[in-house]
C-alpha cells in the first residue's frame, strides 16, 4: 500500500519510527517532514500529505503532532480528505469502517509508540462499511 506519513517536531519521533515500522510491513512510505526536532508549523506538512491523499498519489496518509489536533484540522481543509483524530484502536477502527476516514491523526504527546502501531494497523486493515453510512459521507464535502 501506499502511504504518505508527516508532522511536526512534536510527532518527529514517533514519525520516524512509524514510518520503519510500515516499510518493514512491505508499505511504500512517503515522507512529507519534518526530519528534526526543531519546532516548525505543521501546516507545513500536513497541506503537502494531504494534497497527495487528495490526488491519490497516495492510499491513506498519517499525520502525527503533539495533540493531533492541529495536523487533523490542517487536512481536513482539503475535500477529498476525512482526517481522523485517534487517540484509541477502537476509534480507528470506527473512523474508518463509518466514515471512510483516509488520514489518521495521532497526538503523540498523548499515546503510547506501541498504541499509536495498534492504531496504524487496525486504520489501514479495516475497510469502509459503506452501506448507510456512505450516504452520510458523501454529504461531508460542500
Amino acid at each position: 500500500m501506499k502511504i504518505a506519513i508527516g508532522g511536526d517536531h512534536a510527532g518527529f519521533s514517533y514519525k520516524k519510527e512509524i514510518k520503519k515500522y510500515l516499510e518493514d510491513k512491505g508499505h511504500e512510505v512517503s515522507d512529507y517532514g519534518t526530519d528534526s526536532l526543531e519546532s516548525t508549523d505543521y501546516p507545513d506538512y500536513a497541506h503537502p500529505l494531504s494534497e497527495s491523499v487528495e490526488n491519490q498519489s497516495n492510499e491513506l496518509g498519517v499525520l502525527i503532532c503533539g495533540s493531533g489536533n492541529g495536523v487533523c484540522m490542517t487536512a481536513n481543509k482539503h475535500q477529498k480528505v476525512r482526517a481522523a483524530l485517534c487517540w484509541n484502536t477502537q476509534i480507528a477502527f470506527l473512523s474508518r469502517l463509518h466514515n471512510d476516514a483516509n488520514v489518521i491523526c495521532i497526538p503523540a504527546r498523548f499515546v503510547a509508540l506501541e498504541l499509536a502501531y495498534e492504531m496504524v494497523d487496525m486504520f489501514l486493515d479495516t475497510k469502509f462499511e459503506a452501506g448507510r453510512h456512505e450516504r452520510r459521507v458523501n454529504k461531508i464535502c460542500l
